[in-house]
């Protein structure tokens, strides 16, 4: 996410970049474009994720296709992970967080989250490469590699519910602490 809000600041107009020279506006517009780059992050995972759910119901079309029936009880249940954890992200609440509050954040404490949501981007990777690795109706068992695509899933699930965390100890961090 650092990069894409370093092309996102290097894309302001020139109203934009006059703004930034106002004593107090910068940190504000800062703060929006790091709120539209997360956002912009968020929908694109969505729409990976969309894009996974549409991979596995093809290879559940396979099945069901083939006659066997009995392994659509798994794909029915991993296309509703698939669906929580979509809307987990596309609809995870960012701005209330303390991330984007007027509050210096230090640049060490936001690479830990860009950090953290790279390795979010990878394990989406894994999520696909966990459903092109299905066998084919012909092949064989298709339970090993549905039950790893189902520990992958939760996985994923849960880290993403971590990410809630990761921000609040960057926001933690940098705040002090209020006396009793």
């Amino acid at each position: 996410m650092s990069d894409a809000f370093e092309q996102a600041k290097g894309q302001r107009n020139l109203l934009e970049r006059l703004g930034a020279k106002i004593p107090g506006y910068r940190g504000f517009q800062d703060r929006e474009l790091r709120r539209d780059v997360d956002k912009q992050q968020r929908e694109h995972l969505a729409a990976e994720i969309g894009r996974l759910k549409t991979a596995l119901a093809n290879r559940a079309r396979d099945y069901t296709d083939a006659g066997q029936l009995a392994a659509l009880g798994a794909f029915g249940r991993l296309d509703r992970q698939l669906d929580g954890l979509q809307q987990a992200i596309r609809f995870s609440d960012y701005g209330a967080s303390g991330l984007f509050d007027p509050v210096k954040i230090d640049e060490s404490a936001l690479e830990s989250l860009y950090a953290f949501d790279l390795t979010v981007v990878d394990d989406v990777g894994a999520v696909e490469q966990a459903i092109a690795a299905v066998p084919a109706p012909a092949a064989g068992d298709s339970g090993p590699a549905l039950d790893k695509l189902r520990d992958l899933v939760r996985a994923l699930d849960d880290k993403w519910r971590q990410r809630k965390q990761v921000i609040s100890q960057a926001v933690q961090a940098v705040q002090p602490v209020q006396p009793a």
